[in-house]
């Protein structure tokens, strides 16, 4: 893995408390096929908008702050950059960082694309949380915990994997 992976982004918050546990750089992806009504992002629905950058100049950037304690992805919808998001994940890790991702895909769906796809699993692989499911507006409440609507959950990835099946976190 080079590093000099290319990412298409809508942009980068740098220090976020509302992404995640703790002070998180937050990464949004350009493009996502979900299209949620009441989406909090449309900006990055488009394939095309955004900008380039390259894995490591993310990483240049995570490293200067000592404050973070991990990186969130978010969109668009990561796993349609899952191979270039899973070697950024795994060079987080490597610096000690952890990895919380949003996706509008159920756990369960991306274990079925991931015949198709098994860079959906390198990803999964990466991640220590994932909220998933897609934003439903009727389902849409202030008080969840780092998520937009009901219908999405806070997921364990490692002990999901290993059991197969969705496991809520703790954080839920």
């Amino acid at each position: 893995m080079s590093g000099k992976t290319k990412l298409q982004l809508a942009g980068v918050v740098r220090e976020s408390i509302v992404d995640g546990p703790g002070i998180r750089m937050t990464v949004f992806v350009q493009g996502c096929p979900h299209h949620c009504k009441g989406c909090h992002n449309p900006h990055t629905w488009s394939f095309e908008g955004g900008y380039t950058t390259s894995v490591d100049r993310i990483l240049e950037e995570a490293e200067k702050d000592k404050l973070l304690k991990g990186l969130t992805l978010s969109g668009g919808e990561p796993f349609t950059q899952a191979a270039a998001l899973a070697e950024l994940s795994q060079k987080a890790h490597a610096m000690g960082l952890d990895i919380f991702c949003y996706t509008g895909f159920t756990f369960e769906r991306l274990l079925e694309l991931s015949g198709e796809h098994p860079e959906y699993i390198d990803l999964l692989e990466q991640c220590d949380w994932l909220v998933d499911g897609p934003f439903i507006e009727e389902e849409m409440s202030l008080m969840l915990h780092f998520r937009g609507s009901r219908n999405q959950r806070i997921l364990d990835v490692p002990k999901s994997l290993e059991k197969g099946e969705a496991v809520l976190s703790e954080i839920n």
